[in-house]
């Protein structure tokens, strides 16, 4: 006789039509959840045969005043993670968790669920992820969970980030009193915060009657941003005449492929970049870039785990960005 699979955090979600994050809130009595959803997903949960870890969960009453903090990124030698970001993340949230007592365990994105992250009290997630399924990764977890990204479709996760529409209009707004006409958005708009740019910028953008084409880089370095534009420029057809890119570095190498093809920046094409990284300021030419404050969202992104793990509401928080305007 086969015996049958336990059943999931994830099956119970699918059948309360809610998240998994509300699912390990409700089954912990977190306030967050209302009485009457906590309830509902419990009979649900009982009815399904659900068996709640309650070992798991009593060690985690104890607290091991430890927070996890996991990074979605990929190691790359283009991209190494001894950049801005996630460096000044990094800074933000270590210095305030530490002086609220708090210790931080630091790892990549892997396998949720798994060695020392399962005992944190909380987990901080820095990164989504394409389509979120980074969020779905680390909800799977049941801590309580704060990321870094973009707001977007019916997520109840806790989230911290930056403008990323009103850096995108910032943009756009730059390039309209430049004149710009052909012009180019380089980012993958799979990810929240990157689609979030990349629409900003093109409402803006019709409202003067100009439009946008979207190039898909195959990573976020410097040398997806460089293939990516040489390929499109190998296209022929009218070359563009400004490009707005979704992060610093595909910035740098855009102006790289531009320069390399003999179209000078920014005397033949303006090129704008994003996160107003020191790689950014030092660059030749020093790039135009939208700023948005990583050290304060670090900052944040600690408090607001350390109000969920103490049972306390916590609200997304979107922080202001701006357009640093340098030469090209």
């Amino acid at each position: 006789m086969t015996e049958s699979k336990p059943v999931t955090m994830e099956q119970i979600a699918a059948l309360a039509g809610v998240s998994t994050i509300t699912v390990s809130r409700a089954l912990r009595d977190s306030p967050s959840v209302t009485p009457a959803t906590r309830e509902r997903i419990k009979t649900l949960a009982e009815a399904a045969g659900y068996r709640f870890n309650h070992h798991a969960r009593n060690l985690r009453l104890r607290r091991s005043h430890m927070v996890a903090v996991m990074l979605e990124m990929q190691p790359d030698t283009d991209r190494p993670m001894t950049d801005a970001y996630p460096l000044q993340l990094l800074g933000g949230i270590t210095q305030e968790l530490t002086s609220r007592g708090y210790s931080v365990l630091l790892s990549a994105l892997q396998s949720p669920g798994q060695g020392m992250a399962a005992s944190a009290d909380g987990l901080i997630l820095l990164g989504q992820g394409a389509n979120g399924s980074a969020v779905k990764s680390a909800a799977a977890m049941g801590l309580p969970m704060v990321v870094w990204g973009a707001e977007h479709g019916r997520s109840d996760s806790v989230v911290v980030g930056g403008d990323n529409a009103h850096g995108g209009a910032c943009a756009a707004e730059r390039m309209i009193a430049l004149e710009r006409r052909e012009l180019l958005f380089l980012g993958d708009v799979r990810h929240a915060e990157i689609r979030d740019r990349q629409q900003g910028f093109a409402k803006a953008l019709k409202k003067a009657n100009l439009k946008c084409q979207t190039l898909t880089p195959a990573a976020f370095t410097f040398g997806a941003g460089f293939t990516a534009v040489q390929a499109h420029l190998a296209k022929g057809g009218k070359a563009p005449d400004g490009l707005f890119a979704a992060s610093d570095l595909l910035a740098m190498g855009a102006v790289r492929a531009f320069t390399d093809a003999g179209l000078a920046v920014p005397d033949a094409v303006s090129v704008i970049g994003y996160d107003d990284s020191p790689a950014a300021q030092s660059f030749a030419p020093p790039l135009t870039s939208v700023r948005q404050d990583w050290h304060h969202g670090g900052v944040l992104l600690a408090r607001k785990v350390l109000d969920l793990i103490g049972g306390q509401d916590a609200a997304s928080e979107i922080m202001p960005t701006e357009l640093v305007v340098r030469a090209t």
